[in-house]
């Protein structure tokens, strides 16, 4: 295993003291490692999120290079239409 040598601030000097004094971890490196898993499921449920939206951008520009859009102008007439299209996706058949 590799062995680093990091800074921390008092107050995470103290957080890592207190979770290995109540028992939730053994070591300063358990605790580490719990922060390394945090981050590397955080990145990975960041980089979901990416293509995702990537996907549905790319859908969009598909929906207007086709002509699917509609044009709208402002305050009700957008309200209208949310209102119509909601009452359209949620009829039960």
């Amino acid at each position: 295993m590799a062995t680093r040598n990091i800074v921390l601030t008092n107050h995470q000097e103290q957080l890592l003291g207190t979770l290995i004094k109540v028992g939730r971890y053994q070591n300063a490196s358990e605790v580490l490692r719990e922060g390394l898993r945090l981050v590397e499921e955080k990145e990975l449920q960041y980089q979901q999120k990416l293509l995702a939206l990537r996907d549905a951008v790319a859908e969009g520009l598909q929906d207007i290079e086709a002509g699917r859009t509609v044009s709208l102008g402002v305050g009700e007439e957008i309200t209208d239409y949310l209102y119509r299209r909601a009452a359209e996706l949620t009829k039960k058949d």
